[in-house]
Formats: structure tokens, sequence, C-alpha cells
């Protein structure tokens, strides 16, 4: 990352990496349940410097406080007041947003509550949708609801390797980055991963929502990611997706399952394109409606 700016979300300290921090145009990016805005680090090369790329830590994760309180932070209706207060931050009326996971059903909370849609200018879903696997669902509770200790670094990479081969990572180079920016050591001298093991109580906590109904709410460009063999995301579920939003744009990617790491250019350039395409649209709307209010002008 270029910058780190932290932002005051009550008594939360909310870290925020940036990427390109002087670039024109501006993406959000959030991570996924047990990950961190790390992640995005190679989806920013790729993208370029033409886009700054802003990656929160969700509390509870990364350079992020730990909450006192996990059954009043660790749950949507707060990380939607942290979204909001980010954007508020970097003084984002509207803003595109890529989601994985965790952070693609914040990015459709945000886009479908009526009082946040227009903050969303189009949205990107990376393996997660409004209908998620129930039994994909189980087994991250189950994993993430349980403290993991290692004697070695070596076994937290190993670790590593076999509970996230769904991210596709296809060199040691990069496995033992993701460890590097994964790993906490504890006083006993053992390791564990950087995430307050507690996040795992919004499974408990959280309140269920009809999902379907805030994606039918959605008014903004839609984008899904699907990974090929997504334990959480079927391929049944993206095709109703379609029915409901039918302009929504879809890919699959090969070689992965849950989630995409958005780290190769056969993953990043069609949400470039998609990303531009929408650019182009919205600055034609703008020259339209200026062009609009030059004719009233002259006309009256």
């Amino acid at each position: 990352m270029d910058a780190l700016e932290l932002v005051r979300v009550g008594n939360l300290e909310i870290a925020v990496r940036i990427w390109h921090p002087e670039a024109p145009r501006t993406l959000v990016a959030w991570h996924g349940l047990a990950r961190h805005g790390g992640d995005f680090a190679d989806l920013a090369r790729e993208l370029g410097p033409d886009w700054r790329i802003l990656a929160p830590d969700t509390p509870g994760r990364g350079f992020s406080s730990w909450s006192l309180a996990p059954h009043q932070h660790y749950l949507y209706a707060h990380y939607r007041e942290v979204a909001v207060a980010v954007l508020d931050h970097f003084d984002l009326e509207t803003v595109p947003w890529l989601g994985t996971s965790m952070g693609g059903l914040l990015g459709m909370l945000l886009a479908a509550e009526p009082d946040t849609a227009a903050r969303i200018e189009r949205l990107i879903l990376n393996d997660v949708g409004p209908e998620l696997d129930p039994n994909g669902l189980a087994e991250l509770a189950s994993y993430f609801g349980t403290p993991h200790h290692f004697q070695r670094f070596s076994d937290l990479e190993a670790e590593l390797r076999r509970h996230y081969t769904g991210f596709g990572i296809d060199s040691d180079a990069a496995w033992r980055r993701l460890a590097l920016d994964s790993a906490r050591r504890l006083p006993d001298g053992s390791w564990t991963y950087h995430y307050d093991p507690r996040i795992g109580e919004q499974f408990f906590h959280d309140t269920p929502r009809d999902t379907w109904a805030d994606w039918a709410a959605i008014r903004c460009p839609l984008m899904v990611l699907r990974g090929e063999d997504s334990p959480l995301l079927k391929a049944e579920s993206v095709t109703r997706m379609a029915e409901v939003q039918p302009t929504l744009v879809s890919l699959e990617v090969p070689g992965c399952g849950h989630a995409p790491m958005l780290d190769r250019k056969s993953q990043v350039t069609p949400i470039a394109d998609f990303l531009g395409a929408h650019a182009a649209a919205s600055r034609q709307g703008l020259w339209q409606r200026a062009l609009g209010r030059i004719r009233a002008i002259v006309s009256g």
C-alpha cells in the first residue's frame, strides 16, 4: 500500500489502506469475513495508477481496533455505520464499490437502503450474492468461531494453503505473502491469525435480512464474479440474480472456489471494463444534463 489513513468511528479506530492516493478515480474495495484490506494489493497493481483504491480493515481485522462489545460492533448494521463514516471522511458522495464475500454483502446493504443507495455508484460482488449455500455458511461459522493456534509459522502457512485453496493462488511466493499478511504472534511464542477470534460471533448476533428484497431494490449497475468451484455462491443463484436484475454482468472464474483473489489480468480486466464502461456512461450523462441546462438558459 502507498498510504494508511485512520478514521475514528465511536471508540474504534478504522484503518484504511490506500493505493495510488493521488489517482483521479476512486474505488472502495471491502474484504471478506476474516481477511483485511491488504488483499487488494494485486487488484490495485492490475487496475493501475488511474485508480485510487481505498480498502478499509473491518473492525476486529488487520490494523483496525478490536471491539470490547462484539455483539454491538461485529454486525452488518455497525459495518454500515463504519462504511458511511469512511465515505464521509474521504468526501465521497458516490463511489464504485467492490466487495469480496462479507464486503459484497455490505455493499448490497448500502446500495439497497434508501438513505445510502446514492452513495454506491456501481457494485461489484466477488463470489457473494443474496442467496448463499447454507452448508458453506455453516462451515465458515464453524471455522472462524474457533480459535486457531500454530506452534510454528510454517504450520500457519500450511493451514492457509489448505483453508484458502479457493483463492486460486498458484505460486509459493504468493502463499508466503498471504501468510506474512495473516499472522499474529502470541505472548507464548506461538502463532495465530491477525483477526479477533470473536468475529465469528457475528453469525449468532446478527439479525437476518431478506437479502432477495435487498437485491431487487438496488438500482445501480451490477456485476458479480463467481469462482467456478465456489461452495458458497451456486451457479443457480447467479442465474436467479440475473432474472431479478436483468442488466447484471456476470463472470465465472475458472480454477477458483471462494473467493477469487483478483490478483491477475484475467480477473481484473473484466472489472476494469465494467468500471470504464459505466464511467463513460456517467460522463456522457453529465454532459447531456449540462447541455440541457445550457439550452434551457439560451431558450429562456
